[in-house]
């Protein structure tokens, strides 16, 4: 039934539904109808038997009415002669008067009183009977009718009202039919753009000739087209970006090798090709790194991964970590915790944030220097007394491959751009400014709602 067409499911359960229905209207109209026809029938039988009480039936004895077709020869009408019956008997049994027809067959009970089935002398169809007696107990009045006349007339009213609907079943169904094939002619025409769409198309569906029900899964399917495109281009750009700076580390790799090979006996020539092959090998690993990496925090999944955050801790794990690079460059680092913030964040990247943030610090801070890390409940600054940049150089920090003109220190200009992306994937606003005096100064700020608790240290 699953692998049916939905147009054919809701065919096939049009079918059955309106089987169903008029089965069951039928029955309870032919429940009704009969219940209502003994009713009325019964209340008829009652009236007649009640009149016939008040004849006086002493002068009588075996008299019988003349029968219907005789007293109208023409223009009878429709009548049934099984509609009624009746006759009376004296106590001790004697018929003195019965209807002409089928009262002279009726049977004879001496002392029940009110309704009883029960069936004809000569007949074996059943009958629906209601004994009288008269006041003075000697005359016994019974009239009867056969319950197949009221089954008849019965079935009659219930095909009346039931035939119409049976007949009109068949133009419901076909115009239901046609109903439902017409309300999804819209989905027919998304299936169809759907297959000629290209698969780097990104435009959004358009919900609004669909009905309200589907334009849910419109607006789904359009934000799946987005982040589809979205993951389309980061691999683009990742690939893309490799490409063009692995071009010259490999460069440089390749003239090391060739250098190394025409070295021949020249000691000094090859322990220099061998520390420059060693260094471009280095700086290769740092950039495929650093590219794996802004792509992974360009993912959308990163978010999945949030938990809560000791910042204080985090801090302080990263410039452990980072000490050994810093005694090296003769740069000082301290950390001064004003708050112990515990925030909402993937641990892994605001640890690699901070490290970003120091390692760019400590590498482009001259030899004596400090570099002070302030940590309060709603922000870090991370800040440093080295030359720092011009303006126009400021405001290009954190753009992909960009340094500013005249390093002399190796780099790919990805770790500032890392550090924005984490910082944006955490909702987190980033400012770089010059320090009064020269160095630099990076602040992070994050809102109140990511914040969990922020004690004072």
């Amino acid at each position: 039934m699953r692998s049916m067409s939905l147009f054919l499911r809701l065919g096939i359960g049009f079918v059955l539904l309106l089987g169903v229905c008029w089965g069951s209207a039928s029955l309870s109209a032919w429940y009704q109808t009969r219940e209502t026809i003994n009713e009325l029938f019964d209340t008829q039988q009652m009236l007649l038997a009640k009149r016939l009480l008040s004849l006086d039936f002493a002068t009588l004895d075996n008299v019988s009415l003349p029968k219907t077709k005789r007293l109208l020869r023409h223009n009878r009408g429709d009548q049934d002669d099984d509609a009624l019956a009746f006759a009376v008997f004296s106590r001790d049994g004697k018929q003195v008067l019965n209807d002409g027809d089928n009262g002279k067959h009726l049977p004879f009970e001496a002392d029940y009183q009110g309704f009883r089935d029960g069936r004809l002398d000569n007949d074996d169809d059943r009958w629906r009977f209601v004994w009288l007696t008269t006041e003075d107990q000697q005359f016994r009045v019974i009239v009867g009718q056969e319950w197949e006349y009221r089954d008849d007339m019965a079935k009659d009213l219930v095909n009346a009202s039931v035939l119409p609907w049976l007949i009109a079943l068949p133009l419901m169904l076909l115009l239901l039919i046609g109903l439902v094939w017409y309300e999804l002619r819209p989905l027919k025409r998304l299936a169809q753009q759907l297959t000629q769409r290209e698969p780097d198309d990104d435009t959004p569906l358009n919900p609004k000739p669909l009905p309200k029900e589907v334009q849910p899964l419109i607006v789904a399917l359009n934000g799946l087209f987005s982040r589809i495109s979205a993951m389309m281009h980061r691999e683009r750009r990742f690939t893309s970006d490799a490409a063009h700076e692995l071009r010259s580390p490999l460069a440089a790799l390749q003239v090391q090798s060739e250098v190394i090979q025409l070295a021949a006996d020249d000691e000094a020539m090859r322990t220099h090709a061998l520390q420059q092959l060693d260094a471009g090998i280095t700086r290769a690993t740092r950039l495929v790194d650093q590219l794996l990496t802004l792509s992974r925090v360009e993912a959308d999944d990163a978010r999945s991964a949030f938990q809560s955050v000791d910042l204080q801790r985090t801090l302080q794990d990263t410039l452990i970590a980072q000490l050994p690079l810093a005694d090296n460059a003769g740069v000082t680092l301290r950390l001064h915790a004003q708050a112990e913030p515990v925030i909402q964040g993937h641990p892994l990247l605001l640890s690699l944030l901070v490290r970003n943030l120091l390692d760019n610090a400590i590498r482009y801070t001259p030899a004596g220097s400090d570099v002070d890390l302030w940590l309060e409940a709603n922000s870090l600054r991370i800040e440093d007394n080295g030359t720092g940049v011009s303006e126009d150089d400021l405001q290009r920090l954190g753009e992909r491959f960009w340094r500013p003109a005249g390093q002399e220190k190796s780099g790919s200009g990805l770790g500032l751009s890392i550090v924005r992306n984490i910082a944006h994937l955490h909702d987190m606003q980033i400012a770089f400014n010059q320090r009064q005096g020269g160095g630099l100064c990076v602040t992070l700020r994050w809102s109140s709602h990511a914040l969990i608790s922020g004690a004072p240290a």
